[in-house]
């Protein structure tokens, strides 16, 4: 995984409680012991094997050669994804905590005991795997590197071999991508958006509607949550497409298959170790059936690891596998769609989405710049008219160095600023906001000063293709520099690397153009310039778009009443326990 070298500057916490309380004193005294009374008759002792025991008081004679006989042995404490999410403190580093329930050997043993129980048990339940589009691109990108033949191997190659692994290894009938899922995201993004845009007109404090920060990423919503709670009511309340696919599996799958949530067994493969804290959230626990809408979360590497395990050779062809599926019904078959194809980013095109509704949603037509600020993760986008007038501005910012940049530029532009955790309206912004949101002025429309209307943000540089949980680059991909430009010496920094390198700019390449295959590629920035190009509406086979159009129907029919807890949700600021005041120095 590659982190920013801006990382290590910033105050942030990652222990459960850091303080100056925990550093160990140079010097000890020990007082002499007096007798408490009132004092507990127990203590707990460390034998040579780091074993903790209670013993008696008077009991500890034969600890050091008789550790089984000096008292009670205490249980080892674990940390569970919820405590995890309890810390004040990590915004990435989830990755180094052993979550045992979150893992593929979990996975495995599930599905064992499935497969295992009798089909008219009572108890079996029916498993359902969900698959990124990302994750199906890293396989493909390795898959095409390592193929003798140079032979391209496409995602939707990749999901035919994963779905043939599972049905006929683990027995588990229902594989799908999020493709779907994310459809539904992006229409409910624009929805939110247009509210969102409609409540700044309408209201006078503009800068409490907008800019709206996209909300896919669980790294980028932890770190708002524990570092800038001020940013929280920007960001978007639309769920992820993990988390809209798990209430597709659990609420509207699970009726037509005569399932309750509690039945299904579902498992997501992302490309990206935070979204096993995301699927454990207290939002996405279902209290009346006591289940969450994804039970399980492993990343493409782990998924990888399985096959291996259980000698499934995704190398090797399957049947069928570059049969590209017909237009169906998909409401009468029960399925969904394969990989649904859309232009933007690899990360799930939530900027392009937007800038689609405003095109779509303005009377006159509309001319777009897209310009790098810093690198190719930071890219400002621009719509304006042909009278020159600005109608929305937009950003793509990937990796903590351009999000910690944005975040300021959001403070500065919305009045707000905040102090770790704690943010505060700021009286002089707020007017300065206001002015250059409603348009009035002039000098409120050029390119300089036009605030953000909306920001898409994603915590790893080079986005959700170079997620933490995707395959490493293959050792014959070598680097000089990380993918934000720095060099960097992981042996000396300790760590190990077991040849794989991290943060690799040539191999995020090869696993964005796997990405694309066959589908529309997104346009490059300019390079700095300033380049206007008219936006043209695109639209796809539409015979296949009437076929996703009625399945998207039937769901939020089938949704209707509750569909906003199904596709929203909520964040919370999580303040730090540890007072300065506290501390003993």
């Amino acid at each position: 995984m590659a982190f920013s070298g801006a990382l290590t500057l910033t105050d942030l916490n990652d222990f459960i409680g850091p303080s100056q309380a925990c550093i160990k004193p140079v010097e000890q005294i020990n007082p002499a012991p007096q007798e408490d009374k009132g004092a507990a008759s127990t203590e707990i002792r460390v034998d040579v094997n780091g074993s903790y025991y209670e013993v008696s008081a008077d009991g500890l004679s034969g600890l050091k050669n008789k550790p089984s006989n000096a008292g009670r042995k205490l249980e080892q404490a674990q940390i569970n994804l919820n405590d995890c999410l309890a810390c004040s403190g990590c915004i990435t580093s989830a990755e180094s905590v052993l979550i045992t329930l979150q893992s593929h050997i979990e996975v495995l043993n599930v599905l064992d005991s499935i497969a295992a129980a009798s089909e008219f048990c009572d108890e079996r339940k029916t498993a359902v795997i969900s698959v990124a589009p990302q994750s199906l691109a890293s396989l493909a990108a390795m898959l095409s590197a390592s193929s003798p033949t140079q032979s391209r191997v496409s995602p939707q190659q990749v999901l035919q071999r994963i779905r043939a692994f599972f049905r006929q290894k683990l027995g588990v009938a229902h594989v799908f991508d999020t493709t779907f899922a994310r459809h539904l995201a992006l229409r409910e993004h624009a929805r939110e958006f247009m509210e969102r845009s409609q409540h700044a007109q309408d209201s006078e404090a503009h800068n409490q509607h907008l800019p709206m920060l996209a909300s896919a990423c669980p790294g980028w919503i932890c770190y708002a949550e524990k570092a800038h709670s001020e940013m929280l009511p920007f960001i978007s309340k639309t769920k992820s497409p993990q988390q809209i696919m798990g209430s597709l599996v659990k609420n509207w799958m699970g009726k037509r298959w005569g399932k309750l949530p509690n039945e299904l067994y579902h498992v997501a493969v992302m490309p990206c170790y935070d979204k096993k804290l995301e699927a454990s959230r207290s939002d996405f626990y279902d209290e009346l059936y006591s289940t969450r809408d994804v039970d399980c979360v492993i990343t493409t590497g782990e998924l990888e690891l399985m096959m291996r395990e259980r000698d499934w050779d995704i190398c090797k062809p399957v049947r069928d596998e570059l049969h590209t599926p017909a237009d169906s019904d998909f409401v009468a078959n029960n399925t969904l769609p394969d990989l649904i194809t859309h232009g933007g980013s690899s990360s799930g095109s939530y900027l392009q989405s937007i800038i689609s509704y405003v095109t779509s949603t303005s009377p006159t037509p509309l001319f777009l710049s897209v310009k790098q600020i810093r690198n190719a993760d930071y890219e400002e986008f621009l719509l304006r008219k042909e009278s020159e007038e600005v109608v929305f501005k937009g950003a793509k910012c990937y990796g903590f160095r351009n999000l910690q940049n944005v975040v300021r530029k959001v403070g500065k532009e919305t009045g707000v600023r905040g102090v770790g955790a704690a943010g505060r309206m700021s009286g002089a912004g707020r007017g300065v906001a206001v002015k250059r949101r409603n348009g009035k002025t002039t000098e409120a429309n050029s390119l300089k000063d036009r605030a953000y209307d909306y920001v898409e943000v994603m915590a790893c540089p080079g986005g959700c293709v170079n997620g933490g949980g995707q395959l490493k680059a293959p050792p014959d991909v070598t680097m000089d520099k990380d993918v934000e430009g720095h060099t960097r010496d992981w042996g000396d920094a300790g760590v190990e690397m077991q040849g794989a390198r991290w943060g690799n700019k040539e191999w995020t390449r090869k696993v964005e153009e796997a990405y694309w295959e066959n589908s529309p590629v997104p346009t490059g920035a300019t390079n700095g310039d300033t380049r206007w190009a008219l936006v043209e509406t695109t639209r796809g086979n539409a015979k296949s778009d009437r076929a996703i159009e009625s399945l998207v129907v039937e769901v939020m029919n089938s949704l209707a009443g509750d569909s906003t807890n199904h596709l929203r949700t909520q964040y919370r600021a999580v303040e730090d326990e540890v007072v300065g005041l506290a501390v003993k120095w």
